[in-house]
């Protein structure tokens, strides 16, 4: 499987099974990102702002996919969702590889959230904080989960991201194993176990 970091928490997914979009963002909604304009079988967003669901970005295919989809449901916030709503885990397997995309998730996992995540090859993880867990918060569950390959989302970086969120180097301190690719997109399939997997931002 190829997976592809298109800035912010969208992420392409492209392998036998088809290709598979997880939260586009609208132009104009996150700072120094705009999106490309996509063709995808299949799109999915964990909730409904337009930083992740710029579904518009997205020409469909019309071909159906091959790709498992698992839903979990938690909260963009601490307080059961009254804050930010509602926020949507996705779980996708496809040619051996299961991805776990956590979106905008704002709170720690319970026990049966994590059972239903499991041990997945690659891990997307929200790392800014301000909207969604912060970087301790995101180390403590990204070693809960122990996938194979953890990848940091949703941060700030030189020139992208909100201010009012976290840089990088808040996660990646807190990490080992830290691997910096040349590149925007990753085979899993390429890296140890246990790796933190920085990708580069391509604006």
């Amino acid at each position: 499987m190829k997976i592809t970091w298109l800035g912010h928490s969208c992420f392409m997914l492209e392998g036998a099974e088809g290709t598979l979009v997880l939260d586009p963002y609208s132009d104009g909604s996150v700072p120094g990102w705009r999106l490309p304009e996509l063709k995808a079988d299949a799109v999915l967003c964990s909730h409904g702002h337009a930083d992740h669901a710029g579904v518009e970005k997205v020409k469909l295919s019309g071909r159906a996919h091959g790709y498992g989809i698992e839903a979990v449901g938690c909260f963009h916030d601490g307080e059961g969702g009254a804050l930010r709503g509602e926020n949507i885990i996705h779980i996708i397997t496809g040619g051996g590889v299961r991805v776990a995309h956590l979106g905008d998730l704002g709170h720690g996992l319970d026990s049966e959230q994590l059972a239903r995540i499991g041990r997945p090859d690659v891990l997307l993880i929200p790392v800014g904080g301000h909207f969604t867990i912060d970087a301790a918060q995101a180390d403590a569950i990204a070693r809960e989960i122990g996938a194979r390959v953890t990848v940091p989302m949703h941060y700030r970086g030189e020139g992208f991201g909100y201010e009012v969120i976290g840089p990088l180097s808040d996660f990646t301190a807190l990490r080992d194993g830290v691997v910096y690719a040349d590149s925007n997109s990753f085979d899993p399939a390429d890296y140890e176990d246990g790796a933190t997997l920085v990708l580069k931002p391509v604006i």
